[in-house]
């Protein structure tokens, strides 16, 4: 992903297509999120990760931590429409939709000041 040569710019924010995400392995998944992150990138997932992907990219994040130069990452998630994106049997066998979007930014520069199921608001610093 190309960078912003000079931090005092603004905020890049990466806009990743479910279709880029689509062919990749859960660690190429986490790889290219906390590339971007740690790049200081605000990255948004168009259709989201997995609960076990989630679950990962944490796991993987707290491994990174350094107080000199990764804080963590903020990650907040909300699910589209279910009626929009899964079928009536779906729904009943329990098949969960991944199609959601999903905000994900270093911890120290992304404060989520609200969240509700059609909402994400967060507050973005430089740094």
């Amino acid at each position: 992903m190309p960078e912003i040569k000079d931090p005092d710019d603004g905020v890049q924010i990466d806009l990743v297509s479910g279709e880029r995400m689509e062919g990749l392995t859960t660690m190429e998944k986490i790889r290219t999120v906390l590339d971007g992150v740690r790049d200081g990138n605000i990255v948004i997932l168009e259709e989201g990760l997995s609960p076990d992907e989630e679950s990962r990219l944490i796991e993987v994040t707290m491994t990174e931590i350094s107080p000199d130069e990764f804080n963590g990452i903020e990650i907040e998630t909300y699910p589209k429409s279910e009626a929009a994106n899964t079928g009536l049997l779906d729904r009943l066998m329990g098949n969960e939709s991944t199609q959601k979007l999903t905000v994900i930014g270093p911890a120290n520069q992304i404060e989520t000041l609200h969240k509700d199921e059609n909402l994400i608001s967060a507050l973005v610093s430089r740094k």
